[in-house]
């Protein structure tokens, strides 16, 4: 049996690639037909036989045996005097299989069939990289550092496939040396000069979703929801969370015992400063929450115009804005309402307040934790509602937020 050994061409490409075997069989199909057509004219009458395992490969030319002198189309027919002089037992009628010697298409076409193949594998190669890195937008990947330049660094994943991380995607103090294993995010993958190019992102949301996602199970999981994630890289973050068990609280698991779980991600951040807080629909408990760690004194919110004017006491007021103003950026990112803070003048009406735990004697206990639910700490804050919205935002009665607000009030008059 004549054959070629074509080990070299395909075969290491298959492992080295991971190109599935009918994948592989029908680019060699393709590549030798594309010779039988330049040399016969027609590939229609010619079976193209390949073994991946030994890199063989066979063609075979199928003809069917006429009367001599009848031939009507060469690659189809064969005369029955040309056919008994390879087997005499062949009748008229019969098909008659040849074998095809690859050398007979001569070293020319021979040397253009696997540069052809080369390109094809090529192009696979790339799909494949495209495809799998195209799933992975958004997922953690790890590479070890190959080149530090000024714009980028060149990372190798394990099987040396390139990754770029630019520096528009590291955070600021980011510094990495050759050899050194780095986490990113696949950010995005798209083709340049016909090659894939993956591109990483320490920066982007994603990456810190991702990483609480590995720490804190309940979010993985999903019994915690990360409802919006806002970032200014390397020096804060704030993250909303959600919890669909009321048993669980989002902020306590996000943040782990003395502070176990966000302590890794802030050290893989570079000491990034990261605010969990408790999303509400509530738009006034969320700045509230967003502007964390300063504390709000009131607010005047614009629901129409997405704005808020956010009243707090002086020593908090620099608090609120943060370094480089940060920390108020962030938080009208996370709520997307406008905010202004102002020193608020009427310090009289913040002056004194009572904690509702001070009521514990005259409210029952599930009715405090309604009120703290909707974030009301305090006896002022709970009057400053109106009984309307105190019902419409708890699960209480109307009987009971009256008399809570009776309780409350004559505690105030005793003053």
């Amino acid at each position: 049996m004549a054959s070629i050994n074509l080990i070299e061409s395909f075969t290491e490409f298959k492992e080295a690639e991971n190109i599935d075997r009918p994948t592989l069989m029908k680019v060699l199909e393709d590549v030798f037909k594309t010779l039988l057509r330049k040399k016969y004219g027609s590939d229609e009458n010619f079976d193209v036989i390949v073994n991946t395992e030994k890199g063989d490969l066979e063609i075979l030319r199928r003809r069917t045996i006429v009367e001599d002198g009848t031939v009507e189309d060469e690659n189809a027919q064969v005369a029955y005097s040309e056919a008994i002089l390879i087997e005499p037992d062949y009748q008229v009628g019969e098909d008659l299989y040849e074998e095809v010697e690859i050398l007979d298409f001569g070293r020319r076409a021979i040397l253009a069939a696997k540069q052809t193949l080369t390109a094809r594998i090529g192009d696979l190669k790339k799909n494949i990289l495209v495809k799998k890195y195209g799933d992975r937008v958004g997922e953690i990947v790890t590479g070890e550092v190959y080149q530090v330049w000024k714009k980028e660094v060149l990372l190798l994943d394990d099987e040396g496939n390139e990754l770029i991380l630019p520096k528009s995607e590291q955070i600021p103090t980011d510094y990495f040396k050759k050899g050194e294993n780095v986490r990113a995010v696949v950010k995005k993958v798209e083709l340049k000069n016909n090659s894939p190019l993956i591109i990483l992102s320490r920066t982007h949301p994603s990456f810190l979703a991702k990483l609480l996602e590995i720490e804190v199970p309940e979010i993985f999981d999903g019994l915690i929801v990360i409802k919006k994630i806002v970032r200014e890289p390397g020096e804060r973050a704030k993250v909303a969370v959600e919890s669909y068990d009321d048993r669980i609280d989002p902020v306590g698991a996000c943040v782990g015992m003395k502070g176990s779980r966000i302590h890794g991600i802030v050290r893989e951040l570079r000491n990034e400063n990261i605010d969990i807080i408790n999303y509400t629909a509530n738009i006034q408990l969320l700045i509230q929450r967003a502007l964390t760690p300063a504390r709000i004194s009131r607010m005047e919110v614009d629901n129409d115009n997405k704005y808020a004017s956010v009243y707090l006491k002086p020593d908090q007021v620099s608090l609120a804005i943060g370094k480089k103003g940060v920390n108020i950026k962030l938080a009208c990112e996370l709520t997307g309402y406008e905010i202004d803070v102002f020193r608020d003048e009427e310090q009289e009406q913040t002056e004194f307040d009572i904690d509702l735990e001070e009521f514990a004697d005259e409210i029952e206990a599930w009715v405090i934790d309604e009120l703290k639910r909707i974030g009301c700490d305090t006896a002022r804050s709970v009057l400053d509602l109106t009984s309307e919205e105190l019902v419409r935002r708890s699960d209480l009665e109307e009987e009971t937020v009256t008399e809570v607000r009776r309780i409350l009030q004559e505690e105030f008059e005793k003053e």
